[in-house]
């Protein structure tokens, strides 16, 4: 298992990255949102959260159809200046979020009769993740932590799924992850996701 707690920030050559991105573009979009809900953006999110999991694909700690193969080809420093590339593009921008919804009573306060802890802990009050202000610790592991603002419902449905049925632990944060998601019901599922898209 990748521990994610002692990986240093990534830096990579973006400009090299977006020389090798148009495969990616063709899921993920050119300017790194995705052309359909299933994929999620990679627009801003952090150059070592891509890193790793680029990282984890191509170990074979994560796996999927597509990105397994993609992965497989790519060297190391390949994988650094995809990463510098999408974490350089402007993120999604922010929507309308239904501050009185399911969604975000669990995103920020959490469930503790269930034994759910907020998300905004790990990926900021905003959804952000590691790049929004309330972090203010550049150099440390909430790199690995993902910007989740604006990725599609669908996205975060399929993932949280897959965290609750133990199909996402190739690295030390899905074992966080994991442990979160086995609280959540098929509607909280739902109404996080939903959430996640809005913010």
């Amino acid at each position: 298992m990748l521990d994610v707690r002692a990986q240093p920030p990534v830096h990579g050559d973006a400009n090299a990255g977006a020389a090798k991105a148009a495969v990616c573009g063709a899921c993920h979009g050119p300017q790194g949102v995705a052309i359909a809900p299933n994929f999620p953006n990679l627009a801003g999110q952090s150059a070592t959260y891509l890193y790793l999991q680029l990282k984890a694909f191509k170990d074979g700690q994560r796996k999927d159809s597509i990105m397994t193969g993609q992965a497989a080809t790519l060297s190391d420093q390949d994988m650094r200046n995809l990463a510098a590339h999408f974490a350089a593009l402007p993120a999604k921008p922010a929507g309308k979020p239904d501050a009185a919804s399911r969604g975000a009573q669990l995103f920020l306060a959490g469930d503790p009769a269930k034994g759910v802890p907020p998300c905004q802990g790990c990926h900021g009050p905003a959804g952000q993740g590691p790049a929004s202000p309330w972090s203010g610790a550049p150099d440390t592991a909430w790199h690995t932590f993902p910007r989740l603002a604006g990725q599609s419902a669908l996205y975060v449905g399929q993932e949280l799924g897959d965290y609750r049925h133990g199909k996402r632990v190739g690295v030390s944060n899905g074992r966080i992850m994991e442990g979160v998601a086995q609280h959540l019901d098929d509607e909280d599922i739902q109404a996080l996701a939903a959430y996640i898209q809005s913010l």
